[in-house]
């Protein structure tokens, strides 16, 4: 395999890596197939990133992976066009748990129960199913509970970049919050 002409912008080999990775891909991984160092890489994906902005496709990045995905606001235009179903809607109780989850990761099933006040069981085990939240571990509290954390797909179905684009919470603890990070999913 020949190297990509070093007279390409870093930007332009990691976009066309990326472009061909089926899947997420880590900084680290990029950099050393392009022979440069992860803060150059780095540098280089937020260049890319910044540069995406006004295009029809946005650099996502997730626990130090990356991946072209479609703009957001373009879905509805894409999913038409390749003929897919709309995804379903999430419920009240859906919404409420994965917001949880996205501000608090990582987080045990006990911690959501704690906060919503209920059992959060079968609504985790629906986002799990739905890809929306996935098992990051075990607490070393007692017991060991599971550790959850939300996934790229969480990510894309949202139209956010990274857990850095979700809007911060200005108290955490009131019902009035959680009502206003649920509309914020649900937008």
């Amino acid at each position: 395999m020949s190297a990509p002409p070093e007279h390409l912008s870093l930007e332009v080999r990691l976009e066309a890596l990326l472009f061909a990775s089926p899947e997420p891909v880590s900084a680290r991984r990029l950099a050393q197939a392009l022979g440069v160092s992860l803060k150059a890489a780095e540098r280089a994906l937020h260049q890319l990133e910044a540069d995406l902005q006004a295009r029809g496709i946005r650099l996502q990045h997730h626990r130090d992976r990356w991946q072209l995905t479609t703009a957001p606001e373009l879905g509805a235009l894409v999913q038409e066009f390749l003929g897919l179903e709309t995804s379903g809607r999430l419920s009240r109780a859906a919404l409420e748990t994965l917001a949880i989850v996205a501000y608090r990761q990582p987080i045990t099933r006990p911690q959501i129960d704690a906060i919503r006040g209920v059992s959060s069981d079968g609504v985790l085990r629906s986002l799990l199913h739905k890809g929306l939240v996935e098992e990051l571990g075990r607490s070393e509290g007692p017991g060991r509970p599971i550790l959850y954390g939300t996934t790229t797909l969480f990510l894309e179905t949202f139209g956010l970049p990274s857990l850095q684009a979700l809007p911060p919470l200005e108290d955490d603890t009131t019902p009035k919050t959680m009502e206003s990070t649920t509309a914020v999913l649900k937008d």
